[in-house]
C-alpha cells in the first residue's frame, strides 16, 4: 500500500512502526470494541438502528469507527463489522442476537459445505469497503485503520455450532470425527477470508487483525493438524498485499509458539500470561499486543495506572509493542478513564 500519506509522529505512523518492529515516538494504543456501548454517541445510535444495519450502512459504520478517535485519542480506528458478515456471501443465513451471531443454517454435512459459495473479493461485503474508504478520507493519514476478519477456525466453529458456545463440542466432534468435512469447510472459509482481507487492504486498511477468539480450546498438536495451514494462508495473502497483520486469540497460553508459526507480524496476548514471558516465547523478532486486564476498568485510576506501568515495565522499551487490553473494552467502562489511560501510555512512553 502507499504509505506516503502518513503524517509523521501521528497515530498512524507510530502504529505501523510498531507493527514493523520499529521504535515509534510513543507506544500506540487502541482498544478492541473501542466504540462499544460505553461511548454515548454509539448508545444513541443503537436506539435508532440495529447492529447489522449500522455495519451494512457505510455512513453509519464509518461514524462509529471514528468515535473513539475523538473520545479516547486512540492511534487507530477499527472497522465496525461483525466477523460473520462475509459468510452471508457464502450462502449463510445470519442474524445478531444480544448473545452474538446466530447461524440459521448450520453447516454439519459434506452437502452443507458443498452448497457454500466462495465469493470473489469484489462480491464480499462491498458496504464494508466503502466504509473503509470513508474512514480513510476522514483520517487523512493521522490515525491507522485496522481491518478485521474472523479466522478460519473461529468462523468454522460458529457455522457448525450455529452460534456462541462454551465448549465447542459439536464443532470439535465434527473436526475429530469427520475430518474430510472439516477440511472442506476450512478450505472454503480460507479462500473467502483471504479475498475479504485483500479487498479491505485495497480499500485503505493499513493493518489487519485476524480474530481467532475460540482457538484457545485447542492443544498445540491439534492446532497444527487442523488449523495452522489455513491460518498461515490467510496471513500470506495479507502479507503479499502489503499490510502487517495482528493475530488475536484468548486463552492461548499453551499455543503462543504455535500461533507465531502461523505468520502474524504481531501476536495479541491476554492477561492470563505475563507479557514479558509471552514475548520471549513468541520471539522478540515479532511484535506483541496487549495485555492489560479489562477488569481493571471497574476499579480506580491509581489501580489502572499501576496495571499500565506493570505492562510497560515488562515491555522494557523494546520496539514492537501495541498497548491494548487482553480482550474487549468492558461495556460499563468510564470513557474518561479510557482517555486518561491513552494519554498516560503516550506520556510514559514518549521517546
Amino acid at each position: 500500500m502507499d504509505r506516503t500519506s502518513l503524517v509523521p509522529h501521528s497515530g498512524a505512523a507510530r502504529f505501523l512502526a510498531a507493527c514493523q518492529g520499529q521504535q515509534p515516538d510513543a507506544t500506540p494504543v487502541w482498544f478492541m470494541r473501542q466504540a462499544g456501548s460505553c461511548v454515548a454517541e454509539y448508545r444513541a445510535l443503537l436506539k435508532k438502528y440495529d447492529v447489522l444495519t449500522i455495519a451494512k450502512t457505510p455512513e453509519l459504520s464509518s461514524s462509529v469507527a471514528l468515535m473513539p478517535i475523538k473520545t479516547f485519542g486512540v492511534d487507530a480506528a477499527v472497522l465496525y463489522a461483525d466477523i460473520m458478515l462475509p459468510t452471508e456471501e457464502m450462502g449463510i443465513k445470519l442474524s445478531i442476537s444480544p448473545e452474538g451471531p446466530v447461524i440459521h443454517t448450520p453447516v454439519r454435512s459434506l452437502e452443507d459445505v458443498q452448497r457454500l459459495r466462495v465469493p470473489s473479493s469484489e462480491e464480499v461485503t462491498p458496504f464494508i469497503m466503502e466504509g473503509i474508504r470513508l474512514i480513510r478520507r476522514e483520517l487523512e493519514g493521522k490515525q491507522a485503520i485496522i481491518g478485521i476478519a474472523g479466522a478460519p477456525f473461529t468462523l468454522a466453529c460458529y457455522l457448525i455450532e450455529g452460534g456462541p458456545s462454551r465448549d465447542y463440542r459439536v464443532a470439535k466432534a465434527l473436526m475429530y470425527g469427520q475430518p474430510a468435512i472439516w477440511h472442506a469447510l476450512m478450505e472454503k472459509i480460507t479462500q473467502t477470508i483471504s479475498g475479504y482481507l485483500v479487498a479491505q487492504i485495497n480499500a485503505g486498511a493499513d493493518v489487519i487483525q485476524l480474530f481467532d477468539s475460540w482457538v484457545g480450546a485447542l492443544s498445540p498438536s491439534v492446532y497444527r493438524r487442523f488449523v495452522l495451514p489455513y491460518t498461515r494462508r490467510v496471513f500470506e495473502a495479507v502479507r503479499q498485499n502489503g499490510a502487517p497483520a495482528i493475530h488475536f486469540g484468548t486463552g492461548t497460553g499453551a499455543l503462543l509458539e504455535t500461533l507465531a508459526e502461523a505468520g502474524g507480524d504481531v501476536i495479541s496476548v491476554d492477561w492470563r500470561v505475563d507479557l514479558d514471558e509471552a514475548w520471549k516465547r513468541i520471539g522478540f523478532e515479532r511484535g506483541i499486543q496487549g495485555n492489560l486486564d479489562p477488569a481493571l476498568m471497574a476499579t480506580s485510576w491509581p489501580v489502572i495506572e499501576e496495571g499500565m506501568h506493570d505492562v510497560l515495565r515488562r515491555v522494557a522499551n523494546r520496539p514492537g509493542h501495541i498497548f491494548n487490553f487482553g480482550h474487549a473494552v468492558p461495556k460499563d467502562a468510564d470513557p474518561d478513564l479510557l482517555r486518561r489511560l491513552v494519554d498516560a501510555v503516550h506520556t510514559a512512553t514518549q521517546r
